[in-house]
């Protein structure tokens, strides 16, 4: 019998969650715009949402009040949701929430147990963070893991060595390696000199890796074309003040000079292999 699941270095992931958390975690609203692009591209339904009542303090973040889709004014409460999208070869859960202001361990419980009731084995965890990084570069993206196996699964994937203050995401990643789950923490750095949302750049470089790490294909739409436009619009920004301009050219040069090795057989490999699935995804369509 021929199998259509992934196989290799995707077989170990067939069931996946991936979370993204407004707030502290989400610099540019990168990772949460990275998470409802794939709702929308995949197509994914809504299947329940976490009591807001017991992990958010409404002072922090405020309720909103306004018409609904019949007209009545109604209140939509910061909340979690969570979605679930059905591809070819996997079952993906999505979760979308407002980091909590309280309860973390049991709002981690809540998640991984409804990860558990849709037999999740990878939890991925997507942020951004603000960085010394040029907007005229790609942006840097790290991805790290705690689980060994799916290192040696993923050589590009790092350990988690990071040290200090964290939020949700890590907390989940915790708990997820925890209960014995494999778990992979995706982030980018986003210019802090253009913090404001949108960082479609950044999205963008989020999805990509995450097309890369489960092996399936993401229509991007015009994404792409957002992060040009947005990177043009930076350049007119900086070409308006010499001292951003200046700043900006030294972060170019200590970039530039770091990434001299970057241009690897594998890092060429990777990009090639992307390149394939999407024109055999466009021959399908």
């Amino acid at each position: 019998m021929t199998s259509t699941s992934p196989t290799g270095r995707h077989s170990a992931r067939n069931t996946v969650l991936i979370a993204a958390f407004e707030g502290w975690n989400d610099a540019g609203s990168a990772a949460t715009s990275a998470l409802e692009h794939l709702g929308e591209v995949w197509d994914a339904h809504k299947v329940g949402e976490l009591d807001p009542e017991e992990y958010h303090d409404f002072q922090v973040n405020r309720p909103m009040i306004g018409p609904g889709p019949d007209g009545t004014r109604e209140i939509t409460w910061p909340t979690t949701s969570v979605w679930v999208a059905q591809l070819p070869h996997r079952k993906v859960v999505l979760v979308h929430g407002i980091e909590p202001s309280m309860r973390w361990r049991r709002y981690c419980t809540e998640l991984l147990d409804l990860a558990a009731e849709h037999e999740v084995r990878t939890v991925v965890t997507l942020g951004a963070l603000l960085a010394d990084v040029p907007h005229t570069r790609p942006i840097p993206l790290t991805a790290t893991s705690d689980s060994e196996g799916l290192r040696a699964v993923l050589p590009d994937v790092e350990p988690n060595t990071y040290e200090g203050p964290t939020g949700i995401v890590g907390v989940l990643q915790h708990e997820a390696s925890a209960r014995g789950l494999q778990s992979v923490s995706l982030w980018a750095a986003v210019p802090h000199y253009v913090a404001n949302p949108p960082s479609p750049k950044a999205t963008l470089a989020i999805l990509t890796r995450i097309e890369e790490l489960l092996g399936e294909s993401i229509p991007l739409g015009e994404l792409p074309d957002d992060a040009t436009a947005w990177q043009h619009g930076v350049d007119e920004l900086a070409g308006e003040d010499a001292e951003i301009a200046e700043y900006v050219k030294q972060l170019e040069e200590a970039k530039d000079t770091a990434d001299l090795p970057e241009a690897s057989g594998e890092a060429i490999a990777r990009e090639f292999e992307r390149w394939l699935k999407r024109r055999d995804s466009g021959k399908d369509q």
